[in-house]
């Protein structure tokens, strides 16, 4: 029969494939982070040329802050995520308490049906609407483009605030009843502040992907109401220039701060 391994010689083999790992990781990340530390650099690159350095400069992005068309297309940009994180708050939020808290008929059905805009490939959602809006005889515009927009998010603010009324202690709700609030005062005082840092975690991450949707809204968007990654992309087909990789940059600061702030704010729902 043969030997067991010794136990140094097991720990020695965990050893090796704990720096396999560890290689395997940085290349991983290699691979996912090192195209945008590149766009980042070059954003601040002096010359015309989008690989080539010349020297560190900020041309660029006074040349972006100079831009009409793409500081339009960024103001509409934060419109729409800012009207669709508003709207899905306001919507999603009564829904989330309703499944947390209610028994109704379809109760199962609807919580399967909400987490359907995650599930379905964009084109799909994408083309589906599309056709929606033309069997209303809508024009696309900037109103089809925020109706789109909190379609395909509104399931987040429903999970978030959902998967914090999971952990929630009903008998801070039955104390304040106890001591003679009513059912308003209860939400307002007890149940809302509570359960407020899922709904600006959500908030934020809707924010964040209506900021940064391209698929479906360039499907959906009509004259005048280009977003600015639309815009991006219009200025990527005709040629590469510097000023997309600024804009990119900005894009990118704004996108990686709202989504720390929800990590943050989701991880003091889960303490």
């Amino acid at each position: 029969m043969s030997q067991p391994p010794l136990k140094g010689e097991a720990t020695s083999l965990l050893g090796r494939f704990d720096w396999l790992l560890t290689v395997q990781s940085v290349l991983v990340y290699l691979f996912l982070w090192a195209p945008v530390v590149i766009l980042v650099v070059f954003s601040f690159n002096s010359s015309r040329q989008v690989v080539v350095w010349d020297h560190a400069s900020l041309h660029w992005y006074e040349v972006l802050f100079q831009d009409e068309l793409l500081l339009s297309a960024l103001k509409r940009s934060l419109w729409v995520a800012t009207l669709t994180t508003v709207v899905t708050v306001l919507l999603g939020t009564p829904a989330a308490l309703a499944l947390a808290r209610f028994s109704f008929r379809g109760k199962g059905l609807y919580g399967r049906l909400v987490e359907l805009p995650i599930l379905v490939p964009e084109i799909v959602m994408a083309s589906s609407l599309v056709i929606f809006f033309g069997f209303l005889g809508l024009r696309l515009s900037m109103t089809t483009v925020v109706v789109s927009h909190v379609a395909f998010s509104i399931s987040y603010i429903i999970i978030t605030v959902r998967a914090r009324l999971a952990g929630f202690d009903r008998s801070l709700e039955e104390a304040a009843m106890d001591l003679g609030a009513d059912e308003f005062q209860t939400f307002r005082r007890i149940t809302l502040p509570l359960i407020f840092p899922g709904i600006v975690s959500g908030a934020l991450l809707v924010f964040t992907i209506s900021l940064d949707d391209y698929l479906i809204t360039s499907f959906v968007t009509g004259v005048g109401s280009t977003t600015l990654p639309v815009q991006i992309y219009a200025m990527v087909k005709q040629g590469i220039s510097p000023e997309i990789n600024a804009v990119s940059t900005v894009l990118l600061v704004i996108t990686v701060t709202t989504i720390a702030i929800a990590q943050l704010l989701q991880r003091s729902t889960s303490r």
